[in-house]
């Protein structure tokens, strides 16, 4: 029996409509879209990002004086009268630092021959000087420090005289120094060279105190993740990528770091999402839930 359009009752449309639904929105159909999120653990994701990195050469050394000036008088036999500064004291050039008196009678003076701060004195009524013997004064000439320490071979090579620094110092804080001079030669045993920072500072320095100076050789600029999205394994140094709603293990190469970040010179591109705290739970091929990562999360 043939039955026509006409003879459908207006009752049965609603009934085919929701059939037509059904099937459209059925479970088989949504498996095989791609888009359709797959169902999984709930990951915290990110995108990879560009940033620049400072490549930053790290120096531990001891302040020490630049020049350092030691103050005798030129003849012996002489006797300590009068002491005019104390170790601490800031001296001009030609400044009168001590009288001495002439076996003979009358007396001369002892003056800065440059001026700067007084690093250490043996100077004192009634004791002795003379030409050879313990200088009454030590001049650190003009106050100039420097921070001498040693780096290795293969950071030698990224510096360069004048080269910009931040130099921490223990118990004068932060100062800025530059690179003032570099060693030739390395120390055969350790496979170190030495470096010479100048520091620059009107703040009281203590000789050999201890400091750290942080060197700008240049500039990176790349794609980048947090240091908790890297894994560490026998397949070398991968991240995990979400794509499809699904989990990839991305082989990548490393670079710089940077304040938790770093650098990827290799295996990721701009805009890919990355699993913000990568481990060893998740493998390849896992569904899983893709979180976005909030500001403060990063």
């Amino acid at each position: 029996m043939t039955i026509r359009a006409r003879d459908l009752s207006p009752k049965l449309a609603p009934l085919i409509a929701a059939g037509m639904l059904c099937l459209f929105s059925s479970p088989l159909l949504a498996a095989d879209d791609p888009e359709v999120p797959a169902k999984g653990a709930a990951v915290t994701v990110l995108k990879a990002a560009k940033s620049c990195f400072a490549n930053i050469v790290e120096v531990s050394g001891t302040i020490i004086p630049r020049e350092e000036n030691q103050v005798r008088p030129e003849r012996m036999g002489l006797k300590v009268s009068e002491v005019m500064v104390d170790a601490g004291d800031s001296v001009t050039a030609g400044q009168v630092l001590a009288r001495l008196a002439l076996p003979e009678g009358g007396q001369i003076t002892v003056q800065a021959p440059v001026g700067g701060v007084i690093s250490a004195s043996t100077a004192s009524v009634g004791a002795m000087a003379s030409g050879k013997g313990e200088a009454l004064f030590s001049i650190i000439a003009r106050g100039e420090f420097d921070l001498v320490g040693m780096v290795p071979t293969r950071d030698i090579q990224k510096l360069a005289v004048n080269q910009t620094a931040r130099i921490k110092v223990i118990g004068a804080g932060e100062v800025d120094g530059k690179v003032r001079r570099l060693s030739t030669t390395v120390e055969p045993n350790s496979q170190l060279a030495q470096v010479f920072l100048g520091v620059t500072t009107n703040r009281r320095l203590l000789v050999n105190s201890s400091g750290r100076a942080q060197i700008k050789t240049g500039q990176s600029c790349g794609v980048s993740v947090p240091l908790t999205a890297i894994l560490y394994g026998s397949a070398g140094t991968v991240v995990q990528v979400v794509r499809r709603a699904r989990v990839e293990t991305r082989r990548v190469e490393i670079g710089l770091m940077s304040a938790g970040q770093v650098e990827i010179t290799s295996g990721l591109t701009e805009g890919d999402i990355v699993v913000a705290r990568a481990g060893a739970l998740l493998r390849e091929g896992d569904p899983v839930r893709a979180v976005t990562a909030s500001a403060d999360a990063k």
